[in-house]
């Protein structure tokens, strides 16, 4: 797990403080409903210490835990006021690192958040970040990876269709348009194939 970034320690720091300056203040809140939060609360912030979350995905967690649903949801309006729980910045790291590093396609990166709950609006505005140059790029790279695999030419059309099928297949399990996957697929083993003849 990577280390908490320093803003969101701060954040956490002062949510805690908030918290404890006004169980200082004596009669200026409800006891009973404090105590509730508190405990909701802290589980919400042991879930997101582990990793960002969308706030459907922290509120199916802690109605999970059996917490009391309007407690769960006056949390979770908090953290939304503090800034720890933003589905719009959750969105876009999600699309930044997981198009990026993972090689998924804009189809399947919406269809992620949207499990997540994310909104469409939010979902739409995070995928702005993924062009058609680079998902050409990503796909030209995992097609290339594939075919280094390939350690001797096709000797027939049987053959060559199935390394084919191969490197489409991964192109495929990653979301990628099946057209475009296939003429990406195809270069990659005619470079691969001309590779192997110059060896």
């Amino acid at each position: 797990m990577s280390e908490p970034a320093p803003e969101k320690l701060e954040k956490l720091r002062q949510a805690l403080e908030a918290y404890e300056s006004g169980a200082a203040g004596g009669g200026l809140f409800d006891v009973q409903e404090e105590e509730a939060k508190a405990k909701v609360r802290s589980r919400a912030l042991l879930l997101l210490d582990q990793r960002a979350r969308s706030r459907s995905e922290l509120h199916d967690r802690l109605v999970r835990a059996e917490f009391d649903p309007e407690v769960i949801e006056s949390v979770l309006d908090d953290l939304a006021n503090v800034g720890l729980l933003d589905d719009a910045a959750f969105a876009r790291e999600w699309v930044r690192q997981r198009h990026a590093r993972r090689g998924k396609s804009a189809w399947v990166l919406d269809r992620e958040l949207q499990r997540k709950g994310v909104v469409q609006v939010d979902r739409a505005e995070a995928l702005e970040q993924v062009t058609q140059e680079s998902e050409q790029s990503i796909m030209e790279d995992l097609a290339a990876k594939k075919a280094r695999s390939v350690k001797t030419i096709p000797e027939d059309r049987a053959e060559r269709d199935k390394v084919l099928r191969r490197i489409v297949g991964v192109l495929a399990r990653r979301g990628f348009n099946e057209g475009a996957s296939l003429r990406v697929a195809k270069a990659a083993l005619e470079a691969r194939c001309a590779e192997l003849e110059n060896e």
